[in-house]
Parts: C-alpha cells; sequence; structure tokens
C-alpha cells in the first residue's frame, strides 16, 4: 500500500512543479501597473532647489528608446539560452570555431583581457588543434619577460616559447596600473566562462539537474549576452543583460570588425558565439575526456548493477 501511494504521489508532485514553473512565467510576463494620467504639481515646500536640480541625475539620461529596441532599464532579463556544440551529454567542442574564437580573443580582447593558459596547450587535439609549427610561430610573436635575470642581474623580455603562459596585454605591465587605466583590472578570462553565472530560477534549475540534461552552459550564455547586449546606440555603456544594465565595457566589438578567413560571415553574434566557445574551453579544456570517461562509469555501473541483480536472484532462488 505505501508503494502504491508514492507511485501515484510522483505525477502528482512533478505536476505541482510544473504550475509553480507557470505560475513563475507568468508573474514575470504580467505588464506593470500603469500610471496614473497626470502627476500633482510639487508644491513650494517639495519643489527642488536649482542646486539639487542641478545634483539629480538626468532620468532620461542613458535610457533606451523604442528605435534602440532596448527593454526598459528597471527591467532585468536573464541571458537567452543558446545552442552550444560542447552541451549536453555527448557534445565536444568545433575545432574550428575554437580557432576563430582565438583569432578574436588575439585581436580584440587580449587588447585588455589576458588570458593565463601555455601557448602549448592551445595544439589540444579535442581543443583548438593548432600544429607545433603553428605553436612555435605565434608564441615567438609575443615578447615575454624572462623568469630569471641574466648574467648583469638585469631582467629582460625574449620571444615566446610554447611552454611560456600567453603574456598580458601591452597597454599594462602589472594589475595596479590596469586598474588605474580601466578603474578596476579587467578579469582574466581563463576561468570566466565558468565564474560567470546567472539565476535559472524555480523550477528550471531542477530541470538542469536531471540526468542526460545537466544543463552547465549558463556561463557561456552569459558571456555571449553581454558581447551582444549593447542595445542602446546612445550609451555605450548600457547593456541589456549586465546587472544594473551599465558596464564598464564599452561596446568591444562590432560587425566586420574581424576578418575570418573560413567564409563565416563577419556578424556579431558570429563573433560572440566564437569567443565564448573558446573561452568555456580555455576554462574546462578536458571537457571531452570528462565526459568520455562519465560515460564509462555510467556503462560500468550499469553492468555491474545488472550482475549483483543476477547474482542475487541465483542465491535467493531456493528461497523463494
Amino acid at each position: 500500500m505505501i508503494r502504491f501511494k508514492n507511485i501515484a504521489l510522483a505525477p502528482a508532485a512533478v505536476a505541482v512543479l510544473l504550475a509553480l514553473g507557470a505560475v513563475s512565467r507568468a508573474d514575470d510576463a504580467a505588464p506593470a501597473p500603469a500610471a496614473p494620467a497626470a502627476a500633482p504639481a510639487p508644491s513650494a515646500a517639495t519643489a527642488p532647489t536649482p542646486a539639487k536640480a542641478a545634483a539629480a541625475p538626468n532620468a532620461n539620461q542613458g535610457a533606451p528608446t523604442p528605435g534602440d529596441n532596448a527593454a526598459d532599464e528597471a527591467s532585468q532579463p536573464s541571458p537567452p539560452r543558446q545552442s552550444w556544440s560542447f552541451s549536453g551529454f555527448f557534445g565536444g567542442y568545433d575545432q574550428a570555431q575554437l580557432q576563430r574564437g582565438f583569432k578574436i580573443y588575439r585581436e580584440i580582447c587580449g587588447n585588455c583581457h589576458r588570458l593565463s593558459i601555455p601557448f602549448r596547450t592551445l595544439s589540444d587535439p579535442s581543443g583548438p588543434g593548432f600544429s607545433e609549427a603553428q605553436i612555435k610561430a605565434l608564441a615567438a610573436t609575443y615578447q615575454v619577460t624572462n623568469d630569471t635575470p641574466n648574467d648583469k642581474g638585469e631582467i629582460f623580455k625574449r620571444p615566446g616559447i610554447p611552454s611560456d603562459l600567453i603574456p598580458p596585454p601591452d597597454a599594462y605591465p602589472n594589475p595596479e596600473a590596469a586598474a588605474a587605466t580601466f578603474g578596476k583590472e579587467p578579469p582574466d578570462m581563463w576561468v570566466l566562462a565558468k565564474a560567470r553565472k546567472y539565476e535559472r530560477g524555480f523550477p528550471w534549475f531542477i530541470f538542469d539537474a536531471l540526468p542526460f540534461v545537466q544543463y552547465q552552459e549558463v556561463g557561456a550564455d552569459y558571456i555571449h549576452a553581454i558581447l551582444t547586449g549593447y542595445t542602446n546606440s546612445k550609451d555605450p555603456s548600457w547593456n541589456l543583460y549586465f546587472p544594473g544594465h551599465k558596464i564598464a565595457m564599452p561596446q568591444p566589438i562590432a560587425d566586420d570588425a574581424v576578418e575570418y578567413t573560413d567564409g563565416t560571415p563577419a556578424k556579431l553574434d558570429n563573433y560572440a558565439q566564437d569567443v565564448t566557445a573558446f573561452l568555456y574551453w580555455a576554462a574546462e579544456p578536458t571537457l571531452v575526456e570528462r565526459k568520455k570517461t562519465g560515460l564509462r562509469v555510467m556503462i560500468f555501473l550499469i553492468v555491474f548493477a545488472g550482475l549483483l541483480y543476477l547474482v542475487k536472484k541465483k542465491v535467493w532462488a531456493k528461497i523463494h
């Protein structure tokens, strides 16, 4: 009887979760209450003085207009979910996409952001897959500060080698100089795709944790949304998906900013997709191997469970 009740209650629990999700989406989509037709004129006691009015921020400054196709500043939409080649139980990286993404990092993002990975990791066959000759030639184009001084005790720069970390941007020699230049040091892009998150909300985070779903690409969705979220042409620091809509980084890339050599259209959305995929690989270069290992473990556990079941039936056959 207890087992029957549990089986009967399971569909009811799932139905309750789906109903709560529908109510949550309906609340998000509900329109805001209409503003009154006319506001009362301020009295002399409440009217701001010229000094206060000058100090008060302009309510229209940076506000998007309908022509900019941007939402109201008070709204905070979640980044739209993207389709990634590396998502899912069997997903992997697209090598051509990673190579295009590195090109965007080198020509655009690398002017301000560092990427603390060795040159040699770019030859990963499940990653960008550059050849050894390409890695050596690429590393030699960078000037790297040597770890130890020379015979005269001097710190010197030399051409990079594959074992070196990709050096920081030439715009600043250290984090303090970066903070003085930009107001805050631009984040290292090494683990950026795994560090950036956003809340999916109830009950979606439950479904994201289900076996064979396990959606873990919220960081990639967030980076893509930030790169494509500059929807107010009158304010270069206004971003639709950044919390508060004010971001210190102006729009870093636009259409036709980087030339693709493989025929891929030079559009902003393609740039955002490619560099995001590259940053996700940089944050988790062993993703493909991890998924293969997980699949082997799951197959082993299924076979092992079947063998245990057969052994149990054999041992207890005479008793039953």
